[in-house]
């Protein structure tokens, strides 16, 4: 009986002693977890994909083992990163184009493009990326040096915001369109009684541009996820998908070949889709969730399409414009009131945003939950920061930095006291969710974290600060770039955060960016970007 006894004991002791078998243990980690109380963390396990265990180093390798170990030596670790507004798709397409970003004038948009159609010789020169902001003459070109350099190839380059379009008339004639051409939500620029061949908002639909094929989409969404891989970013919001996209999307991530995890705007511009969506429901796995639609509510304020309720203080009697009637926001927003989904809209001048916030209370009647979103939120009277209350805010810190040199000429020294009001829009909700709008912006991630928290360019101009009143700490940050971006996609519960249950998503840095001085924020980078466990950067 005594043999047996000892025997039982030994077994207990045995058995409580053996650990469990997972695929990862990470260990010597600088990691902040983003959870409730904002704990940090030394070592965490996964397995299947997942956080099993969240905590020291002595409990982690007394309770689990693996053949992979990783010891961070003290790096900092950070959640998987979100991009709650980007154009995920457009960017994998630009990289595809000719990119114009950076440009310092119209005669180097023009040495790009001859070079670019020196090497390829395309039938129809398409890319993006020009800013006439950034020139030292900041006003829009004209198309006469384009028709020159090229009188028969259709050239269309697209305005670093996506909502300004330059042609040339090679493109002008093979789309009909004249000086005369009737267009609402936008705007033919003319000069002297002539096309300028800058096309603002929806007369840009009127330039028929050549599809890509399918492989060279393919080859897009791959190279856009290779280069948010190597930033960190682990989850986009893709804000304006067709379903074909989506479909392909869809496809690919089934297939293994798109690991990146997609929030799927459905561009709300066709209605056959937004009641093709509206029928069929949700759609959610691991990797896609198609649950929303993308709005455009307004134009941009570089181009002074932003709707505002005065006139630009830099051109008198323009307000920009609406992108539809008033009455269509009302007929969507009931629509998609009706159904489980969520409406995001693009809302930048303080009309648009009044509007768009007016159509949301009326349609959601103090609804709880559905977690409708204003995206950029950009200029916003004083009187409408309360309507936030129960409407989500989406924005990107960049937009502040890279409008801030001229932003105060285009709407006043008043109403820019209302513009990237990102603290006060905080204070509203309660949560916001922060992203870059690449390829508006720059892909980077740390320049969005730098953008909030010190509000200067990457060559410390302001020297105190871009209205220092609305910047944002770094744990607000970081949780706008984690787990308030998950909030905001319905996707709080399986990531955001380094929490058991949740999704194997993090990241290993080179900075910490939570304690790090903030001028070498710009310059962080990634050593790993994991997906489900698994390294992918």
């Amino acid at each position: 009986m005594k043999n047996i006894f000892s025997i039982l004991v030994f077994s207990i002791l045995i058995f409580s002693c053996k650990k469990e078998q997972v695929n990862l243990i990470v260990i010597n980690a600088n990691a902040y977890t983003v959870n409730s109380n904002f704990d940090k963390a030394q070592a965490f396990a996964i397995k299947d994909g997942k956080f099993i265990a969240v905590g020291t180093n002595d409990k982690i390798q007394k309770e689990y083992q693996s053949t992979k170990v990783i010891d961070a030596k003290n790096q900092t670790i950070v959640p998987g990163l979100i991009d709650a507004h980007c154009h995920f798709f457009g960017m994998g397409m630009q990289q595809q184009k000719v990119s114009l970003e950076g440009t310092k004038s119209y005669d180097e948009v023009l040495q790009k493009l001859v070079a670019f159609q020196k090497e390829k010789n395309t039938r129809f020169i398409t890319g993006r990326g020009w800013d006439q902001n950034d020139w030292e003459v900041k006003e829009f070109p004209t198309k006469e040096k384009l028709d020159k350099l090229f009188p028969t190839i259709p050239v269309a380059v697209r305005r670093v915001d996506g909502h300004a379009l330059l042609v040339n008339q090679a493109a002008i004639d093979l789309s009909g369109i004249t000086k005369d051409t009737k267009v609402s939500g936008g705007e033919i620029i003319l000069k002297d009684g002539k096309m300028t061949g800058v096309l603002i908002d929806a007369a840009m639909g009127f330039i028929n541009v050549p599809s890509a094929t399918k492989k060279e989409t393919i080859q897009g969404l791959l190279d856009a996820q290779k280069r948010a891989f190597s930033y960190g970013l682990t989850t986009v919001d893709d804000a304006g998908l067709d379903r074909n996209i989506i479909e392909l999307i869809d496809s690919l991530q089934q297939v293994g070949s798109l690991k990146m995890r997609i929030y799927a705007m459905v561009s709300g511009d066709n209605q056959k889709q937004i009641d093709y969506y509206i029928d069929k429901g949700i759609i959610k796995t691991e990797k896609l969730n198609v649950r929303s639609f993308k709005i455009y509510g307004d134009g941009a304020l570089g181009s002074r399409g932003a709707a505002m309720r005065k006139s630009y203080s830099d051109r008198e009697n323009h307000f920009g414009a609406l992108i539809y009637a008033p009455e269509r926001y009302k007929e969507i927003a009931k629509q998609i009131a009706a159904s489980e989904f969520q409406m995001n809209t693009h809302a930048i001048g303080d009309s648009a945003n009044t509007w768009m916030l007016k159509t949301y209370k009326e349609v959601l009647k103090n609804a709880k939950n559905r977690r409708w979103r204003i995206e950029h939120a950009q200029i916003i009277s004083k009187e409408d920061f309360k309507n936030f209350d129960n409407i989500l805010p989406s924005v990107q810190p960049t937009h502040a930095t890279s409008d801030m040199y001229w932003a105060k000429d285009r709407v006043g020294a008043e109403r820019v006291q209302g513009a990237y009001a990102f603290k006060d829009l905080l204070m509203q909700y309660g949560k916001i969710a922060l992203g870059t709008d690449f390829p508006v912006e720059q892909v980077n991630p740390f320049l969005t974290f730098y953008a909030a928290t010190i509000r200067k360019d990457i060559h410390n101009y302001p020297e105190n600060g871009f209205q220092m009143e609305n910047a944002l700490t770094r744990e607000e940050t970081l949780k706008g770039m984690t787990i308030w971006a998950a909030f905001s996609n319905f996707e709080e519960e399986e990531k955001g955060s380094i929490e058991v249950g949740k999704f194997a998503d993090f990241v290993i840095l080179n900075h910490n960016i939570m304690e790090v001085n903030g001028t070498k924020i710009p310059n962080t980078k990634v050593i790993s970007t994991f997906v489900n466990g698994e390294k992918v950067y």
